[in-house]
């Protein structure tokens, strides 16, 4: 155990971001730089090493989260990596854009503030890299086996890296000009620094793992022929098809897509761009949904010179602390203000748009709302509630509906769906095509990133398996694993 009583002495402390008028002026990370070294040994102290510790399940890693605690606050930070990287491939993505179900489902967290298990996650791996302690891990033999992923978002990276150390020879396609998915084009650089993702394929790089981008299996490679070419195919495109908003006007100009826009302003910050072809500067924004990648929008938003920025959520406001329908160590709905929220705007709940209204040119200039309220579990609107919003850049930020089925994989493959749309799979992530296994958002559907690493990391396993006919890969999830919600 770490400090034996330093959740009674220590209070919860977190990292610090630089202030607003400073960061939205630039598109590096918000948090201080180094401002968790001086304080973050403490707060790993504040873990109580429970006796059945409830961040394990919280985690769909299964993180060894008070042992790499009690190294961290020991100041072992080698230990502590090595413990870390256990059970996770990327601790540097998730301890920067996890929402942190582990922190929900601490057992401090019953009726005092949770560990602060994100900063020490991300302290660990910083420090870990700067020391040079992660270093490419090669494998020692060769199978003679080869796979294709498909897909180098978080669930493809984690499979082929955890495949590349099996000793298969492992291929990744990307349709993108870079790797990492929605890492490197859905992830604003003021939430990651995209530096993260360079130096991870590096060490891929370095362990055997080839890459091949701008290469869209189904349009560039007929799928059929890339299930020939390789003794196993790991899918793991994610689910891009976005949910689109049908109501009059949405096909007027300045309406866009989340991940239309968001992608843009990271070329921008990779030097492909000199400014953003959808750009809000000086224009009043609208996001419609309250989620992350709205949030997302909101701060790029401000970092481009928006007029005003607006942000809409068919829900109702969520409370500030846990519910009776919301108990511990379930992940709760809670009122959210992230660093983009920090930085201005206005946040609007329980509206629903109507339609929107354009110029004689076809452009937006108006969305028309109306305020929303549940009856009898049905989601109503409220008669003389109706207003409208400027509006000159609007972005769709409701979520995803399944993975893209109109480029031609699903069909040249062949492959089965289930009811919601996504891949269907067995319990070893294979599909119905012999030797084509499906990890990620595109058969679990829209989840976090924790849950993609761990179905990377185990249909690696499934693979394997197929393969050599045993492996000794871990598989911390099976696919019919649910988070911890209510």
């Amino acid at each position: 155990m770490a400090d034996p009583k330093g959740f009674l002495t220590t209070d919860r402390e977190v990292a610090k971001t630089r202030p607003v008028t400073e960061r939205v002026k630039d598109w590096n990370e918000v948090y201080v730089p180094g401002s968790l070294l001086p304080i973050i040994s403490k707060q790993a102290g504040r873990c109580m090493d429970c006796g059945i510790p409830f961040c394990h399940n919280g985690c769909p890693l299964g993180n060894l989260i008070p042992e790499w605690n009690d190294y961290a606050y020991r100041g072992d930070w080698r230990e502590a990596s090595e413990r870390l990287h256990a059970t996770n491939n990327f601790p540097e993505f998730t301890g920067r854009l996890c929402p942190a179900p582990c922190e929900s489902a601490c057992v401090l967290g019953i009726n005092q503030p949770p560990v602060t298990i994100k900063n020490v996650e991300v302290t660990i791996i910083d420090k870990a890299w700067d020391a040079g302690d992660v270093t490419p891990q090669p494998p020692e033999r060769l199978s003679g086996k080869t796979v294709a992923v498909i897909g180098s978002g978080p669930a493809g990276l984690a499979a082929a890296q955890q495949l590349t150390r099996a000793g298969h020879t492992v291929a990744v396609y990307e349709r993108a000009d870079r790797i990492g998915g929605l890492l490197r084009y859905g992830i604003p650089e003021f939430k990651m620094e995209k530096r993260h993702i360079n130096r991870r394929i590096e060490q891929m790089r370095a362990e055997g793992t080839k890459f091949r981008t701008e290469t869209e299996i189904g349009r560039d490679i007929d799928a059929a022929k890339l299930r020939k070419r390789y003794d196993a195919v790991v899918i793991a495109a994610g689910a891009t098809t976005s949910r689109d908003l049908p109501v009059p006007g949405r096909e007027l100009n300045g309406i866009h897509f989340a991940m239309e826009y968001l992608p843009l302003a990271n070329k921008v910050q990779e030097g492909d761009l000199t400014t953003s072809p959808i750009s809000a500067a000086g224009k009043h924004v609208v996001v419609i949904g309250g989620g992350d990648t709205g949030a997302d929008c909101v701060g790029t938003a401000h970092r481009q010179g928006a007029a005003s920025v607006t942000q809409l959520e068919i829900m109702p406001k969520p409370g500030e602390e846990r519910t009776e329908g919301q108990p511990w160590p379930t992940f709760p709905m809670l009122y959210k203000v992230t660093s983009a929220h920090e930085e201005g705007g206005e946040r609007l709940y329980s509206v629903s748009t109507t339609h929107f209204e354009g110029d004689e040119d076809g452009n937006v200039q108006w969305l028309h709302l109306i305020e929303v309220e549940f009856k009898d579990g049905k989601l109503e609107q409220k008669p003389g509630t109706e207003r409208k919003i400027p509006a000159q850049l609007v972005t769709l930020a409701m979520g995803f509906t399944g993975t893209d089925q109109k480029n031609g994989l699903v069909e040249q493959f062949g492959l089965e769906l289930d009811e919601r749309g996504n891949i269907a799979r067995d319990a070893d992530f294979a599909t119905n095509v012999p030797g084509v296994f499906v990890a990620g958002d595109a058969g679990r559907g829209q989840s976090l990133i924790v849950w993609a690493i761990a179905e990377g990391r185990s249909a690696a396993r499934g693979v394997d398996r197929y393969l050599a006919g045993a492996s000794e890969l871990p598989a911390p999830i099976r696919p019919t694993d649910r988070a911890l919600t209510v």
